[in-house]
């Protein structure tokens, strides 16, 4: 049976793993910006039937305004619209440094209103769990893009998130792929042709490294369609993709269609 990682281990774990992007064109950012750049963690909820009711419960009304107090936020919450887990509840909480990160549980713990919310979620008994299973990654934001950037309250309704993973053959290819990020121009070209940015992350954990992470926001599909054609149509975009050794960075995607729910803060 595989021994329980604990946060710090996971953040001890990831820093050795990041030592390798040292190197990388956004290594040539000041270390002011590096140092202010969130750890995003991402919680997934895998539920079955009438798990999804408690958990929206538990996130609305004890975990959110908990963790807002603590110092996090604001907090996304998202069902699957396309893609696969569509039963999957996404909860992405930015942390304003990996020490923010590790002290939540303790603010938790400490926080007498959230117990008290929170009751029916802890509590529940064996024969009842909260969910199925809960895989938590974590990311570094870019230190070109260190904070997340909500849509606002103004969002059309019916907005949709996309979030998208990219993996990388070795740890050279990945740096390779973020600097086209960071000082490539590419968040730029996002921009301009409609793919409006919530987030970019490198990975710290998970089964598939080197990777990043990267969430966009559409008013509707349509608007992602044109966006993602004009994005592949730019021409500074063809130019940056046909620069030597740009083209072989990324083997391959994951790629999801999220929808938040209504007390969600992102």
């Amino acid at each position: 049976m595989p021994h329980p990682i604990g946060r710090r281990s996971m953040l001890a774990a990831a820093a050795a793993g990041g030592v390798a992007l040292a190197t990388s064109p956004a290594g040539a950012k000041s270390r002011s910006n590096e140092d202010a750049a969130e750890i995003f963690e991402l919680r997934t909820y895998r539920l079955i039937g009438a798990m999804r009711d408690r958990l929206d419960a538990y996130l609305k009304d004890a975990f959110i305004p908990a963790a807002r107090r603590a110092g996090c936020g604001p907090v996304g919450v998202f069902g699957v619209a396309i893609g696969p887990g569509s039963a999957d509840v996404l909860v992405l909480i930015p942390h304003a440094s990996p020490a923010a990160f590790l002290e939540l549980p303790g603010k938790l713990a400490a926080d007498a209103g959230y117990a008290r919310a929170a009751a029916i979620y802890s509590d529940a008994p064996l024969t009842s769990p909260p969910y199925v299973s809960l895989e938590v990654k974590l990311m570094r934001a870019f230190a070109a893009f260190p904070r997340v950037a909500p849509p606002g309250p103004a969002a059309e309704t019916g907005r949709i998130f996309e979030l998208r993973t990219y993996h990388s053959h070795s740890e050279k290819a990945g740096t390779t792929k973020i600097g086209m990020f960071e000082t490539g121009g590419e968040i730029d070209i996002f921009r301009r042709t409609g793919l409006t940015p919530v987030f970019f992350a490198q990975d710290l954990t998970g089964t598939h490294l080197p990777s990043l992470t990267y969430m966009l926001t559409f008013p509707d599909l349509a608007a992602r369609e044109r966006s993602w054609k004009a994005f592949g149509a730019d021409p500074d975009w063809r130019r940056l993709i046909a620069m030597p050794g740009l083209a072989e960075t990324v083997t391959d995607i994951d790629n999801r269609i999220l929808s938040p729910t209504r007390y969600s803060q992102i």
